[in-house]
Order: C-alpha cells, then sequence, then structure tokens
C-alpha cells in the first residue's frame, strides 16, 4: 500500500517503513506526527483519490532525526564588469520514517461500488485504443459517422462507443 502526501508544502510518495527526508519539521527526535493531508491511496488495483484530501485518512510518521543537507554553491557572475559572488547554502532536513497508513474514508467503498460498471467501459474503449486512427476512420466510415475525416483520436473513440 502506498499514498501520496502533502508535508511542508511538498508531495511525497510514501509506503510503510520507507525512509523520507523532508524540509524541517517541528518536533524533536523520536517524536511521532501523523499527516491527514492525504491526496492518493493506493492498494494494488484499488486507487482512492481525494477532492483534494481524502476525508479520515491518515500517514503516521516518527522523527527519525535532524540534519542538514548537501552544500549548494551559488556563484554568480558578470563577464568583464569583474562582478563575482559566491554564496552557499545548506538546506535544513528532517528523516522521518512511515509508520503506518490507515484510510477510514467513505470515499474508499463508493470507489468499489463503481467498479463494475467501469470495467465495461474501459474494456470496450481499451479495445478501441489499440487500434490506429486510420482504422478507427474506417470503423467510423462504416457506422455511418459524419465528419470523421477531420476528428482526433479520443473523438473518434467517443463516437464510436
Amino acid at each position: 500500500m502506498y499514498a501520496i502526501v502533502e508535508i511542508a508544502g511538498q508531495q511525497f510518495k510514501v509506503a510503510k517503513d520507507q525512509k523520507v527526508f523532508v524540509h524541517r519539521l517541528a518536533g524533536e527526535e523520536g517524536d511521532s506526527v501523523s499527516f491527514d493531508k492525504v491526496l492518493l491511496t493506493g492498494d494494488g488495483d484499488n486507487i482512492t483519490l481525494g477532492a483534494p484530501a481524502i476525508d479520515g485518512a491518515l500517514v503516521d510518521a516518527k522523527i527519525t532525526r535532524h540534519l542538514k543537507g548537501d552544500k549548494v554553491i551559488v556563484f554568480k557572475k558578470k563577464r568583464r564588469k569583474g562582478y563575482r559572488v559566491k554564496n552557499g547554502h545548506r538546506q535544513a532536513l528532517t528523516e522521518i520514517s512511515i509508520q503506518g497508513i490507515s484510510v477510514n474514508g467513505k470515499k474508499a467503498t463508493s470507489a468499489k461500488k463503481e467498479e463494475p460498471k467501469s470495467t465495461k467501459e474501459e474494456a470496450s474503449n481499451n479495445d478501441l485504443n489499440n487500434n490506429t486512427v486510420v482504422e478507427l476512420r474506417e470503423m467510423a466510415k462504416k457506422k455511418g459517422v459524419e465528419g470523421y475525416s477531420s476528428m482526433k483520436k479520443a473523438e473518434l473513440i467517443a463516437a464510436l462507443s
């Protein structure tokens, strides 16, 4: 199981027992933190999307350590002017280890109910997606669809299904 979660303004794809470096978080080493802004969860073929976040979903993590990132050199120069400026920067980071991902939202159950309907539509669309535009135009010509010659692939698939 994995999740895409927003931590300190950035999005990360996380899984259980994974270690992630994020921007410095408030808290001591060994503290437990939980993130509720889970944007997507996936478990095999079951994918749950949030709008924008999944209600009731949590990602639990533990702060492993605080550290500084690698040094980044910022060098500015204007040629023939004698202008040279050299600066360095080390980002303050926090290493966290993901303890678990819990999904208690109602959206996961509603997505499961819709799967049988969408699989039939996807099966017919997948058959048409495998065809080239020329083949789709021939099929549209046989069906009697008007204006098929100027249609794009997605429009042809929509017209044929």
